[in-house]
């Protein structure tokens, strides 16, 4: 089968020819037709010491499967969790991280929705929000952003607001239900928000903290750092909360099954709809990474083997 993979911090990237992988206990050996992109794998790409397995999610057919599971079958249509090698003609996931393909969803749908979803509702869930109440939500035009700006709504937001980094992508956000659109360069970002759903860190954090309202409430999911000043948090009661999935996935797996059930629940009703920016070919993986890093991307990238 085919494979990605590289060999030094940065890249570049490359196909490889390799054995099909044979599922282990509590595995399932996935045909891939379609692999997530996401930005968290693009950063380690560039920046970690050592090279990673290009994981991620994957959807498609069960191949095969291992000791030790129930509940699916070969050629059962399955989405889940990579943690190994995901980009790639073939996949293994463990049972707990796979759930079935409805059969309205294709592939893509399934890798651009399920994972992104769940951080977008996992973030949103944390944030603890009240109808009626003001959301803001930054990298909004994103895999996870977009879905997040239409969980808001869906939850009750009186107003979305969606900050971006380009105003070109002002249609597309606006087209997915926000009340407004927001450039992170400039100065007033709209009224004060009750919470602030932040996917970018850095040095946004400290115009997204100035963004909330008395006793509003951050929520941090992204993997790009950054410092929040405790004096900005003490003014105006605010607070700020981190979020990572893999602390629900690992440690609640019925609460990450409720919120899968929650998603596909969305999607059948046409409240929530993924949005796909591109598909591209496994021998295009670098131009997919390029396609998140220039930050253009607007929803999901996807690899289609």
């Amino acid at each position: 089968m085919r494979r990605v993979r590289y060999e030094s911090a940065g890249g570049p990237l490359f196909l490889e020819d390799v054995p099909v992988p044979e599922p282990g206990p509590g595995e399932l050996l996935l045909r891939c037709e379609a692999v997530g992109v996401t930005l968290p794998v693009v950063r380690k790409v560039a920046e970690a010491a050592q090279p990673i397995p290009l994981g991620g999610e994957v959807a498609g057919p069960v191949e095969a499967v291992g000791s030790g599971v129930d509940g699916f079958r070969v050629g059962e249509r399955v989405t889940g969790l990579c943690f190994g090698h995901g980009y790639a003609d073939f996949a293994l996931v463990h049972r707990t991280m796979a759930s079935p393909v409805p059969d309205d969803a294709s592939a893509v749908d399934a890798v651009a929705l399920v994972r992104s979803g769940l951080v977008a509702l996992g973030a949103l869930t944390a944030a603890r929000p009240e109808p009626g109440e003001r959301a803001l939500v930054t990298a909004a035009a994103s895999g996870v952003g977009h879905l997040a700006v239409q969980l808001a709504a869906a939850r009750g937001a009186a107003r979305v607001v969606g900050a971006v980094s380009d105003p070109a992508k002002a249609a597309f956000v606006r087209g997915l239900g926000a009340d407004e659109v927001v450039a992170y360069d400039t100065d007033d970002w709209g009224a004060p928000a009750d919470y602030v759903l932040d996917a970018v860190g850095g040095d946004l954090l400290t115009p997204a903290v100035a963004a909330l309202a008395p006793g509003g409430r951050l929520v941090a999911y992204s993997s790009g750092g950054g410092t929040v000043r405790a004096y900005d948090l003490l003014v105006g009661a605010k607070s700020v909360i981190g979020f990572q999935m893999a602390h629900v996935a690992r440690g609640k797996p019925q609460l990450y099954e409720q919120w899968r059930r929650e998603l596909w629940r969305l999607f059948a009703q046409g409240t929530l709809k993924p949005s796909v920016h591109g598909e591209f070919a496994l021998e295009d993986a670098v131009e997919a990474h390029a396609a998140i890093t220039s930050r253009r991307n607007l929803g999901k990238v996807v690899l289609v083997p």
